[in-house]
């Protein structure tokens, strides 16, 4: 829509019409979600049957509220986690790659640069079978050969996250490139020329100039980490995460219990986005 140009009547109606259905078939899912956690009903499905709170606080029998369901809780407490050494390792690997990928030209930079996109056109179906089959063939030459048990080539809590760590690294390290591009070189100059050391440029000014991009990232990495099941799913062991635990109940008929915890999840996802955007514009 060119704004300098007349537009009819026509026009500005189809383009409003547009946005309403663009953003209707966004939202609308997650809105009938919402107003079915409170619907008093055993099935997580219309018809509405009345208002309650009871699959959020409730102890019956025959109503587990997500504050006392046991299982779900511990499957957002194992996804919190794996959200958080993803998290970690994924800001601290991607942002050292984004240092060396702006360096000048250096041998086998652009075929190491497209091994890191790699990860990122990959199927996580493809990616996460390739990960279980790299490690257990790991696992049975540590075995085989120096009668090792080497708990990390099993499925389980680390294999899930390096398996996801393998390919959001690619993201971070895309996310800060693209602000340090627009870091201007003269002013670590400008304080090596002042007495500053190589480690007290790159803390005070170009860490500080990256600040924005690297928590915006780790916002991003935990957010994807938290969610993902893909790859996830062949690489979960006992202790499932949470998008596998819902998997397995929706798949075996379950409660409202899971628009529960959808709404708690949408509700701490909007509050997160909403408190990135105030911290991003006071910063600016």
């Amino acid at each position: 829509m060119i704004r300098s140009l007349p537009n009819t009547r026509s026009y500005l109606l189809g383009f409003k019409l547009y946005i309403i259905l663009y953003f209707s078939f966004l939202f609308a899912p997650l809105l009938i979600t919402c107003i079915l956690a409170f619907n008093d009903s055993q099935f997580p499905s219309l018809p509405w049957k009345g208002f309650t709170i009871e699959w959020f606080t409730g102890n019956l029998s025959d109503r587990v509220g997500i504050f006392h369901d046991d299982i779900n809780l511990y499957s957002i407490w194992i996804s919190t986690k794996v959200a958080f050494f993803v998290t970690i390792f994924s800001v601290s690997v991607g942002t050292c790659a984004a240092f060396l990928f702006e360096q000048e030209d250096f041998r086998f930079k652009q075929g190491l640069y497209f091994l890191m996109l790699s990860p990122l056109v990959i199927p996580g179906v493809i990616l996460g079978i390739s990960v279980l089959l790299f490690s257990n063939t790991l696992g049975m030459f540590f075995e085989d050969h120096w009668g090792l048990d080497v708990g990390l080539f099993r499925p389980g809590f680390w294999l899930v996250v390096l398996g996801q760590f393998s390919f959001i690294a690619t993201l971070v390290t895309l996310v800060v490139s693209a602000r340090l591009k627009k870091f201007d070189r003269t002013l670590e100059e400008a304080a090596m020329n002042l007495g500053a050391n190589r480690f007290e440029v790159i803390w005070h000014i170009t860490m500080k100039f990256l600040r924005p991009a690297i928590i915006g990232a780790g916002a991003v990495a935990f957010l994807m980490s938290f969610e993902n099941f893909n790859t996830t799913l062949f690489l979960v062991g006992s202790d499932a995460t949470l998008p596998i635990n819902l998997y397995l109940q929706v798949r075996d008929g379950s409660t409202p219990v899971i628009n529960a915890i959808s709404f708690l999840l949408i509700i701490g996802t909007s509050m997160g986005a909403l408190a990135n955007l105030y911290f991003s514009k006071k910063e600016r």
